[in-house]
């Protein structure tokens, strides 16, 4: 029996710079790899590489007075309203920037007590011990301070982030609500800064009156003064690139995997699966946030990436179907029962979380490459379609 499942390995490159060939340097390094390491590629081994070095070595980067341009464009009063922003300085803080830039009056409404990728801006026990329900209660800053202090830092990196959405310039009013009807009663601006949620809340808007609404997903769209863009998502999936730009969510990435996978194919004659990635969806305990702060876990993935698992539950079969089978005999029963599945995942598949491959797949990557200084934005892993009857 084979002994060795699932491998995977973080791959070192050379640092990526704008104008690098991204197809070169990951067919490059994972073919160095092999031979430093002394593997061979095998057919459907799947290659990740992160969002991240794509989108520098496509230059897609925008400054704080490009975006500013946008949101004048788009907000002529000079007046409007955030709502539902994620709790981050690297995901949002340069965006406030530009934002603030673009307007005079901004409104912020947080909702609460967490964001929507989980970080907490006020625990549960004390909304219950303040006779606040987050459902209906729409508070203001005094309101909130009244009710939680200023005892409402973030566990990890140490922020107040009502402190810190308001030290972005004057005229910064910070709402706290679940709604996000209840911005209209300050202003009918609105400019939907939720990820997941944002298709919902901009139609909940249009329809109870707001005058403008836009989402993150509009925000350059197109080249502004020269600046980077994505058209399907806009300012979606950004990180803080320096004190005054970010680094946008890759565009055109699909003739990116498609180019590597050939490549590969032509020099080993296998078959390699691959993907971009960004955030995985994880949830971490002690910060409760549970990551995927990008749009998609993946923008572009070849073929064989796409789907659900199909799987049985080996403990399942064990307990039942096979609990009286002889240990001389229960491999081989075993063995069959996996090559004779179906298409479908049926009752035996029980316990088997259906998420599709790149969103699994996704977040192995995103774990394994991190996001400092490791110096591995691409991971190969090898064995991930593998099973016990392999």
């Amino acid at each position: 029996m084979k002994t060795i499942g699932m491998v995977s390995r973080g791959i070192r490159t050379p640092l990526v710079r704008a104008g690098d060939d991204i197809v070169k340097i990951t067919v490059d390094s994972v073919l160095a790899a092999s031979k430093e390491g002394n593997f061979e590629l095998n057919d459907k081994d799947v290659i990740g590489i992160t969002e991240g070095v794509v989108a520098r070595s496509q230059g897609n980067y925008a400054s704080c007075e490009q975006i500013a341009q946008d949101i004048r464009a788009k907000f002529p009063s000079g007046e409007l309203a955030l709502t539902f922003p994620i709790l981050s300085r690297n995901r949002f803080g340069n965006i406030l920037k530009g934002i603030k830039m673009g307007c005079d009056k901004l409104y912020i409404m947080l909702s609460y007590p967490s964001d929507e990728v989980g970080n907490e801006l006020v625990c549960a026990d004390a909304l219950d011990k303040a006779g606040v329900n987050p459902h209906t209660d729409v508070l203001d800053e005094k309101m909130f301070r009244e009710k939680f202090g200023y005892d409402t830092k973030h566990v990890f990196t140490g922020l107040d982030y009502t402190e810190y959405y308001k030290s972005f310039g004057s005229q910064v009013e910070i709402i706290y609500a679940n709604d996000v009807r209840s911005i209209l009663k300050f202003t009918k601006n609105v400019l939907c800064c939720d990820i997941h949620t944002r298709a919902r809340s901009k139609r909940l808007l249009k329809e109870s009156g707001a005058k403008v609404v836009y989402g993150l997903d509009e925000i350059l769209t197109s080249p502004v003064s020269g600046s980077g863009y994505n058209e399907l998502y806009g300012l979606l999936g950004s990180n803080k690139a320096t004190e005054n730009s970010v680094k946008l969510f890759p565009r055109a990435c699909q003739p990116i995997v498609d180019n590597i996978a050939l490549k590969l194919k032509e020099i080993t004659g296998k078959q390699l699966e691959v993907m971009v990635f960004g955030d995985g969806a994880f949830k971490d305990p002690v910060g409760k946030i549970w990551e995927l702060a990008d749009p998609v876990v993946s923008p572009a993935f070849t073929p064989g990436l796409s789907g659900t698992p199909n799987e049985l539950k080996l403990k399942f079969l064990l307990d039942n179907d096979f609990a009286n089978t002889d240990k001389s005999e229960l491999k081989d029963a075993v063995d069959a029962a996996i090559k004779a599945k179906g298409n479908k995942p049926g009752d035996k598949a029980m316990g088997t979380t259906p998420r599709v491959y790149t969103d699994l797949i996704g977040s192995l990557c995103d774990l394994m490459s991190g996001s400092g200084d490791k110096g591995t934005p691409v991971i190969l892993i090898q064995g991930y379609f593998d099973n016990y009857a392999s």
